[in-house]
């Protein structure tokens, strides 16, 4: 790369905004191309470029204090477990603490990112022209191309993926219908939860295949996730085998709500967070199902074989990982497999970093800013990758120990504990990397004064 790189960044959510403040702190030329009229990408409500996933009652289901920006903590003025307004206030007060907006370039999408044969890359926006960098930082993020599921079967009635859901008004009007949820993530138990209060939908249906650990938003009166949370100095295996009792205290037995056993341990796989579902199962407002077996025009059969007339479900399935910008024979995610060193890096493309593309429990927040600190460094030559190889075991270790358990499906691809990510970036990967980038300068020097002996002309300095 350049002696000074300029680095282009692909959009101005977290991930983008936190790598442009990591670049500006190291003065390091950039520009960021962001789609829409504004930051904060899916926590941007209403966002024109269709990307935000965000709903009227949304509140993010993380704690407070785990969601802040190291760099910009949230204050004790936010509540515990902020409203998707106030993260975009926070997004708009962190872009201009930092002087972000300044880097970005506003409804400019990119529509083609093509690399060149001897490294850099050309950049085709939406308005046809085009633009050259030497570094590309991708942070379109993963929560934006909804993964619809295929079952045998039609359905009659209306149907939408969560993506699209805003309300119990729009863009359906769900009032007094019957109405199925397929899902167990945080999204679908927050819909059920919203439409099975009484006056709103006439009856709501759950459905899920693989199931999940439901906790309560607080636990001893404190946020639940400032209470159970693992660390880097216990074997992972040893605190997920201790954590088995506690969903049973927090929760109870997730089949004596109608919901089946998870197909995971307990910190396995992000929990899903909510104080009302089970009380809402309980209740008789929302009802349990098993995975849909058949689609039968107006109505649904499970697998346990019961049918139900619906009118109207919802798909709260996922994502997909899709970068429209690529030719995907250059890069693609399909079934959602994008393995990258440090969730960061494809071994064998130097001049390219992906960010923010994990599944994080619990946030994807620190995360992001942490992955956006090792770019700058790299990019500034502070921090050298290692051979490709090494990269490559990296890679699969890694996936062993924080996927290997789990069952081949996409929803499990990208799980990443955030403690042990970040100790292993900043105790481990952070120094690495730098005693790299320093035998690798030594190494330089060496050859430019042994060529420098040869010609008989001084080493440049």
């Amino acid at each position: 790369m350049a002696a000074q790189p300029n680095t282009a960044v692909i959009g101005a959510g977290i991930s983008g905004l936190t790598a442009g403040k990591a670049l500006g702190d190291r003065a390091l030329p950039y520009t960021c191309f962001e789609a829409s009229d504004d930051i904060g990408g899916n926590w941007y409500f209403g966002n024109p470029n269709g990307r935000s996933s965000a709903y009227q009652s949304l509140h993010i289901d993380t704690a407070r204090d785990s969601v802040s920006f190291r760099d910009m903590p949230m204050g004790p003025e936010y509540p515990d477990y902020p409203h998707h307004a106030e993260i975009k206030a926070y997004l708009d007060r962190y872009a201009d603490a930092f002087a972000l907006r300044e880097g970005i370039r506003f409804e400019a999408p990119v529509e083609h990112a093509e690399r060149r044969p001897a490294g850099g890359w050309a950049l085709t926006l939406g308005d046809g022209s085009e633009q050259e960098f030497d570094f590309l930082a991708v942070g379109n993020g993963h929560h934006w191309d909804p993964r619809y599921p295929d079952f045998p079967g039609s359905f009659d009635g209306e149907t939408l993926h969560s993506h699209h859901y805003l309300g119990p008004g729009d863009p359906l009007e769900l009032t007094g219908k019957r109405v199925l949820v397929v899902g167990i993530g945080n999204s679908a138990v927050d819909i059920t939860s919203e439409l099975s209060r009484k006056g709103v939908a006439e009856r709501v249906f759950l459905s899920t295949r693989s199931g999940a650990w439901v906790m309560p938003k607080y636990l001893f009166g404190k946020p639940v996730g400032n209470i159970i949370k693992t660390t880097p100095h216990l074997p992972l295996r040893l605190q997920r085998w201790l954590a088995r009792p506690i969903p049973y205290i927090a929760s109870g037995r997730m089949e004596d709500f109608g919901l089946p056993h998870p197909n995971h341990n307990f910190l396995e796989a992000h929990p899903t967070v909510s104080s009302e579902l089970l009380l809402r199962l309980g209740s008789g407002d929302a009802i349990a199902k098993p995975d849909v077996a058949e689609l039968c025009g107006d109505s649904v059969r499970f697998e346990d074989g019961s049918s139900e007339r619906i009118d109207v479900i919802i798909w709260a399935t996922g994502y997909r990982i899709t970068f429209p910008f690529f030719d995907e024979d250059f890069l693609s995610a399909p079934d959602n497999r994008l393995p990258l060193y440090k969730r960061i890096f494809k071994p064998g493309i130097d001049d390219l970093a992906l960010i923010g593309f994990a599944q994080v429990i619990p946030t994807l927040f620190p995360f992001v800013e942490l992955q956006s600190k090792l770019v700058a460094s790299f990019v500034d030559g502070d921090y050298a990758l290692p051979a490709i190889a090494e990269m490559e075991a990296a890679i699969k270790a890694d996936h062993e120990r924080m996927n290997g358990h789990y069952a081949d499906r996409p929803r499990h691809t990208m799980q990443v504990d955030w403690y042990l990510y970040e100790h292993d970036i900043r105790a481990r990967e952070l120094p690495a990397g730098r005693e790299r980038a320093r035998r690798g300068m030594a190494a330089e020097l060496t050859g430019r004064a042994e060529a420098g002996a040869v010609t008989g002309e001084p080493a440049p300095a």
